[in-house]
């Protein structure tokens, strides 16, 4: 009977779409620092969610989907540096600013507009351990192992990227005090 305690059941792809959505909807928002991008990377999490659920191994589900979710944003980005995408004019009516969804409200109430922006300003090895340091809460092992680096190099990045984000907000304030 201990060893039925022990063993989790593995979750279905709609009991993990369904339980852990806002999740990673946050962390996708905050790696990507605006909302249709957020949406597009949950998207291809949940697929490969879909084609990783047979080989997922009981444990911390949330643990789990960051890694995944830091993997394909990190993926996107190298993709995007070998091959930049062509900018095409917008149709006039796509111009409009649309009324933000329900999870772009909540996830940009978290962190003011001004930390995101300096957050999203961020390299993009540096925003993802800091994000998942600072939003996720992993730890630091979680996260060497969620990026495939040494501990001391997730240290750094971390230092880094908070000393990165301090000069950035220190800037802002002071640009808005010498304005006054």
């Amino acid at each position: 009977m201990g060893s039925e305690t022990e063993e989790q059941p593995v979750p279905s792809w709609e009991e993990v779409a369904r339980t852990h959505g806002r999740f990673l909807y946050t962390v996708a928002y905050r790696l990507t620092g605006n909302s249709a991008d957020a949406e597009d990377l949950v998207q291809e999490v949940l697929l490969r969610v879909r084609r990783g659920l047979a080989t997922y191994r009981p444990g911390s589900m949330e643990g789990w989907l960051s890694r995944i979710t830091t993997n394909v944003f990190l993926d996107d980005m190298r993709r995007q540096r070998r091959r930049p995408a062509v900018v095409m004019a917008d149709p006039p009516d796509a111009l409009l600013p649309a009324a933000p969804s329900a999870d772009e409200a909540l996830a940009s109430t978290t962190l003011p507009d001004r930390v995101q922006a300096a957050l999203a300003r961020l390299p993009e090895d540096f925003r993802a351990a800091v994000v998942l340091c600072d939003v996720v809460g992993e730890s630091y092992e979680q996260i060497a192992e969620s990026l495939g680096i040494p501990i001391g190099t997730v240290r750094s990045r971390i230092h880094r990227a908070r000393a990165l984000l301090r000069d950035a907000l220190s800037k802002d304030d002071g640009d808005g005090a010498d304005g006054a």
